[in-house]
C-alpha cells in the first residue's frame, strides 16, 4: 500500500505570519494615543470620556468628563449679540458632554482658597466673559442638569439644585493661543498644588487646587 508523501512544512508561512503581525502592530501604533483613539469612533461615542488625575500630597484627585468637539459650532459667548452659542454666558453647564462632570478627592483640598472635603462631587460651571463660577454639587448621576430614567426613557429636566452645592468659587477666564477642538481638562503643577485647567475653543479657565489641613 502506497502512502502519500508527507507535505513538507512551508518555511514561508511563519515569516508571513510574522510580517502580518508586524504590519498590524505598526498600524495600531500609528493611531493617536494607541487604542484610546478607538473611543472617538462615532459608532461608539461622539463625545469620548476623558479622565484627568493628580496627587496633592497624599490626596488623590480624579476628574471624569465627556469631551465634546466643536463640530462647526460657536461654543462660548453672549447670546445678546444675536448669535447662537452651545454654552451661553450666564447659564449653568454640566462642564462637558453626556453625564455631568465628576471630581473625586480622597482628602480635603483648597479650591481657589476655599475648603472642599473628601468625596465625589458633580462639577457645574457658569461661564462668563471674564470669569467663571465653579460649583461642586453632591448630586451625582445626573445627565446634564437633569436625569434620564433608563427604564422608561423619560427625562426630568432641571434636577440640579444650586442650593445643595457644597462649594462655589469664581475664577478668571483667559484665552488659548490656538483653537482647542475638543474639551480638555488637565492638571498642571502650580505652586504648592496644581491648577485644574479647562480648555475649549479659545477659552482657558484655571481652578487652583492645593492640599488643605485636616
Amino acid at each position: 500500500m502506497r502512502h502519500a508523501p508527507s507535505r513538507p512544512h512551508s518555511a514561508a508561512r511563519p515569516g508571513r505570519h510574522a510580517l502580518l503581525l508586524a504590519l498590524a502592530l505598526a498600524a495600531f501604533a500609528a493611531l493617536p494615543d494607541g487604542g484610546v483613539a478607538q473611543d472617538l469612533h462615532p459608532s461608539r461615542r461622539p463625545s469620548p470620556v476623558g479622565i484627568a488625575k493628580t496627587h496633592l500630597g497624599s490626596t488623590y484627585v480624579k476628574v471624569t468628563y465627556g469631551r465634546p468637539y466643536i463640530r462647526g459650532r460657536k461654543v462660548f459667548g453672549d447670546p445678546s449679540d444675536g448669535e447662537t452659542y452651545l454654552v451661553p454666558f450666564g447659564q449653568v453647564w454640566r462642564t462637558g458632554a453626556n453625564e455631568a462632570t465628576e471630581i473625586t478627592v480622597t482628602g480635603p483640598v483648597a479650591v481657589a482658597g476655599e475648603r472642599l472635603d473628601a468625596g465625589t462631587y458633580a462639577i457645574f460651571t457658569v461661564p462668563g466673559a471674564s470669569s467663571w463660577t465653579i460649583r461642586f454639587s453632591p448630586q451625582l448621576g445626573l445627565d446634564g442638569t437633569g436625569m434620564l430614567d433608563a427604564a422608561t426613557g423619560a427625562f426630568t429636566a432641571d434636577v440640579y439644585d444650586p442650593a445643595m452645592d457644597v462649594l462655589s468659587v469664581e475664577v478668571p477666564s483667559g484665552a488659548t493661543e490656538e483653537v482647542v477642538d475638543n474639551l480638555t481638562i488637565a492638571f498642571e503643577p502650580a505652586g504648592a498644588g496644581a491648577d485644574m485647567v479647562l480648555r475649549w475653543e479659545r477659552t482657558e479657565v484655571r481652578v487652583p487646587l492645593a492640599p488643605a489641613g485636616a
